[in-house]
């Protein structure tokens, strides 16, 4: 069995940084499956529990930002790129 605190540690990385269970699983040797099922069991508590759900909801928007703000600094990228280019060809 995994002690309580591994749990909530690994629980929290997958909701907080929004990482695949897989990946966990490889870093911790913990099987994907329980994992998972650790995340459902956390999901189950937070809907009985309003500060678990407060905190929940805050960790999923968190992943939802980081991964909006990764999107935006791709089509950054792209845009300097291109404005790069067309100001090349310009000349």
């Amino acid at each position: 069995m995994h002690d309580k605190q591994l749990r909530e540690e690994i629980v929290k990385r997958k909701l907080e940084t929004g990482r695949s269970a897989q990946s966990l699983s490889e870093e911790y040797g913990i099987p994907k499956r329980t994992i998972e099922k650790w995340v459902r069991a956390y999901r189950k508590e937070a809907a009985a529990n309003e500060e678990k759900a407060m905190s929940l909801k805050a960790m999923e928007e968190n992943v939802k930002l980081r991964k909006q703000l990764e999107e935006l600094k791709k089509e950054n990228d792209f845009l300097k790129k291109a404005a790069a280019f067309f100001a090349k060809n310009q000349d």
